[in-house]
């Protein structure tokens, strides 16, 4: 199963250093199957951690093709991650990017870190890219069940496993032609 994340847009009052009151809209990310379940989900995250009120004002698919926490890092930082694969039949060089999401405190640990994340890969890979994200923090989907976890077990084992034989399948559906299909044979 492929995680979606959801990037929250969340508005709310603050209290900064010095005790002032300020209005700031801050982005989340949330592990959720749909648009519905991610405002629900932030909405329950959310009441959590501010007692006043609060606002969703946007909410999208977020482009991260993995999300990785490292302990005791405080930002969140995009990682832009070019794997090159050479095409033998045309001959060329060709890089697909990927955007990771990695925790880090600053830069150089978070080149680091995408880094270790990227050690088992086969291909050639480099790392043009790294900024700081403004994610303020990420709430995956855990149920905290053991039976749903070895479920989801089974599931992408057999997901993974290939047929033993292939099904031939037989188109059985008549379609009517118009005329000028006919004539084109």
């Amino acid at each position: 199963m492929s995680t979606i994340w959801y990037e929250c847009k969340v508005k709310y009052r603050k209290t900064d250093e010095t005790g002032g009151q300020k209005i700031t809209t801050e982005p989340y990310l949330v592990d959720a199957l749909s648009y519905t379940e991610a405002e629900s989900r932030i909405n329950e995250e959310m009441s959590a951690y501010i007692s006043e009120e609060f606002k969703i004002t946007n909410i999208k698919v977020a482009n991260y093709a993995e999300i990785h926490p490292f302990e005791n890092a405080d930002r969140w930082f995009r990682s832009k991650v070019s794997l090159l694969a050479y095409d033998e039949e045309s001959g060329k060089e060709r890089k697909s990017n990927m955007y990771l999401l990695v925790q880090a405190n600053d830069v150089k640990e978070a080149y680091d870190n995408t880094t270790s994340v990227m050690k088992g890969t086969m291909g050639d890979y480099s790392i043009p890219a790294i900024s700081e994200s403004p994610i303020m923090d990420v709430f995956p989907y855990f149920s905290g069940e053991e039976a749903e976890l070895e479920q989801l077990e089974r599931f992408n084992a057999l997901k993974g496993s290939k047929p033993e034989a292939a099904v031939e399948m037989v188109d059985h559906m008549e379609f009517e032609t118009a005329p000028e299909e006919e004539a084109v044979v």
